[in-house]
């Protein structure tokens, strides 16, 4: 059984990261041990938080691994700090080992940017050369090699080398969060079998392919949540317009409602009580007959004056106007 090193952070959902790294070693076949770059607060919504672990505690795990297991095939994945990189570049000009694979950590799930132009800058003049392959998402290729040389968009493709001589695969962009971490761990597992690159891409190819063909995308209660969310704005919005009543309500953090929120409608939970709020203020306006003093007192105002407010700012016209329309 060969002994794979997978440098990475970790990932809490499981989906990627080092946890994902071990599973898909593991089921190949081979034996995992790993470094844990960075540690990330996340759930099936997206990543809330990093811990970017010191560069001397990365370096210390590295060097009491690669001392006393000597894996051949190391495998690399989130980097986010210069200092980082600076003792994994380290590690690998000395001890040398057979392939070194890399799936660069550019952006994460939701777009969000997880590195620095600095750190990529130096992963492109320091890592790059030191690989065996690189393994990238098509949208970041461009910024690892600084270059749109690379045209390539599907698994099925061929290897390309940029300028400077690297060899690259760019994978499909359509893949499931963890999909290219597991694809990246099967070809480590492949190399470390003695076959060569085609081959080992072949089959990582293979095993990916039955991944996708069983898998589905990470879900938690978000649909449910916000379904949830938007029938208790329904029952209370006449009386509660914080986002922290509903969070109670739904026993979920603010954080948490409102990353569900923007990530299923794009907007704020504030946001979204609000409009509910104005689309009920504007009907009774129109359709009753109520004095606007009594309109905002039914609705939880404390004054007409902050109805007036809150209605125009919602609306782009003061309730009088409104009306009159």
């Amino acid at each position: 059984m060969k002994t794979i090193l997978t440098i990475t952070g970790s990932d809490s959902t499981g989906g990627s990261g080092v946890q994902a790294d071990i599973r898909t070693i593991a089921a190949l076949g081979g034996y995992a041990v790993s470094a844990v770059t960075s540690i990330t607060v996340q759930n099936t919504v997206g990543i809330q938080a990093f811990y970017d672990l010191p560069a001397d505690i990365v370096k210390g795990q590295i060097e009491a691994i690669i001392n006393d297991m000597q894996p051949d095939t190391v495998k690399i994945g989130m980097i986010r700090t210069t200092e980082t990189l600076a003792v994994i570049v380290e590690a690998l000009s000395k001890y040398r080992p057979h392939h070194i694979i890399y799936d660069p950590i550019v952006t994460a799930s939701n777009g969000d940017r997880l590195m620095t132009d600095d750190v990529i800058m130096q992963i492109r003049h320091r890592l790059l050369p030191l690989c065996s392959m690189v393994i990238l998402r098509e949208s970041d290729a461009e910024r690892i090699f600084n270059c749109t040389s690379l045209q390539d968009s599907e698994i099925t493709a061929s290897i390309s080398a940029n300028k400077q001589g690297v060899r690259s695969l760019v994978l499909d962009e359509v893949l499931q969060h963890g999909l290219s971490n597991s694809f990246s761990s099967a070809l480590a597992v492949y190399l470390s079998q003695d076959e060569t690159m085609e081959d080992a891409i072949k089959h990582a190819k293979e095993y990916i392919r039955t991944l996708v063909a069983r898998k589905s995308d990470l879900s938690g209660r978000s649909s449910l949540l916000y379904n949830e969310f938007l029938e208790a704005v329904q029952k209370h919005y006449r009386t509660n317009r914080d986002v922290a009543f509903y969070a109670d309500c739904l026993n979920v953090s603010p954080r948490y409602l409102s990353q569900v929120a923007h990530r299923i409608s794009g907007k704020s939970p504030k946001s979204i009580i609000d409009h509910t709020l104005a689309e009920a203020l504007s009907c009774q306006l129109r359709t009753t007959q109520s004095t606007i003093q009594e309109i905002a007192y039914d609705f939880g105002f404390s004054s007409q004056a902050q109805f007036s407010k809150f209605f125009k700012k919602q609306m782009g016209q003061a309730p009088t106007e409104w009306r009159k329309h």
